[in-house]
């Protein structure tokens, strides 16, 4: 994830952008830490009040209004509250505590909204009206890469084998490729470029793009394995592919009894790839690509814009938390596993 990316997303604009940033509990750490606002503490939380805000972004509060009416939901969902009865009264009596007569919301005011941080930083990402906010802005996003890039060692292109289901997934999809490069070589009547041909008319078909595609989104180097970059879910539908297409080869030439000509795969794959039990799981891989790089590898899949999601934060906890480990600490956990699948193979 390059650092001078950051210009170039605009967080005013994007609401994927903005609760990918809101979702991920590593970076709100860093975030806060390097944001010197003075909040009052309640219930366990630092909240601010619209009067405040505006005054740290020097704007008028009527302006913050504004905002509350146009983005009231996205703001709620990410931590907006407003207070009545006993809650207001015991902000009123933590707000005098705190603060004193700095801050007066008057004793006849029957509710009032408060901000927590989250949602703080969620206006902060809406304002257009605000320098302030812009260069806050700018700050977010380069904390956010250092967060990922730092817990991640410095990179992202391996995030996806920080995911305990990958080395299972990688380690099956080698037997399945197997399958299906035997079936290409002994029952397809082509030259070599069927093995690439075949493989990209699976990729294809799954998220959209060919192996030269992908690379290009994922600014990989002409060394780099593209199944090395895999999500474990990717994997498995490729090896489910390429598993089940063997198959197809398989039945066809025994029908036949000699080699397809290259129109009888292409006709069999056509048909194969719309069988409707793969739909739902070329839906969710499709999403989980698309919203997982935009949002670790800053790499927008073109083909996929309509999948894209904001990512939850147990996927932060997935791919950055403490339980995510590189692969060859796996690998070395996982040896003996390895070769107990490898005897029974």
């Amino acid at each position: 994830m390059d650092k001078d990316k950051s210009d170039k997303k605009d967080l005013t604009a994007s609401s994927i952008d903005r609760q990918n940033i809101l979702n991920n509990p590593y970076a709100l750490v860093e975030i806060e830490k390097a944001t010197l606002i003075k909040s009052i503490k309640f219930e366990g939380k630092s909240v601010l009040i619209k009067e405040q805000i505006a005054s740290f972004f020097e704007i008028d509060v009527r302006t913050i209004e504004r905002y509350l009416v146009k983005y009231e939901k996205e703001l709620k969902e990410n931590g907006y509250r407003v207070l009545r009865g006993k809650s207001l009264n015991e902000f009123k009596a933590a707000l005098e505590e705190q603060v004193g007569t700095d801050i007066d919301v008057g004793s006849k005011t029957t509710q009032l909204g408060i901000f927590d941080f989250r949602s703080f930083l969620n206006i902060s990402m809406l304002l257009t009206e605000s320098d302030r906010a812009r260069l806050l802005r700018q700050a977010i996003l380069d904390i956010v890469i250092d967060t990922i890039n730092q817990r991640t060692g410095g990179g992202t292109k391996y995030i996806n084998q920080r995911d305990e289901d990958f080395l299972l997934s990688a380690f099956h999809e080698e037997n399945y490729r197997k399958e299906f490069t035997d079936a290409l070589r002994d029952y397809v009547d082509m030259g070599n470029f069927k093995y690439a041909l075949y493989t990209n008319k699976i990729y294809v078909s799954i998220f959209r793009e060919n192996a030269d595609e992908y690379r290009k989104i994922l600014r990989l180097h002409e060394k780099d394995k593209v199944r090395d970059t895999f999500y474990a879910e990717i994997l498995d539908l490729v090896s489910a592919y390429e598993y089940g297409f063997a198959k197809v080869l398989e039945a066809a030439f025994n029908r036949a009894h000699k080699k397809l000509t290259s129109w009888q795969v292409d006709a069999l794959f056509k048909e194969f790839e719309q069988q409707p039990i793969s739909a739902p799981l070329v839906e969710k891989a499709r999403s989980k690509m698309a919203s997982r790089d935009l949002a670790f590898r800053d790499a927008l899949h073109t083909q996929l814009k309509e999948y894209i999601k904001p990512l939850q934060a147990e996927e932060f906890e997935r791919f950055l938390g403490e339980k995510s480990k590189e692969l060859v600490e796996r690998i070395e956990e996982a040896k003996d596993v390895m070769k107990r699948l490898k005897e029974r193979d």
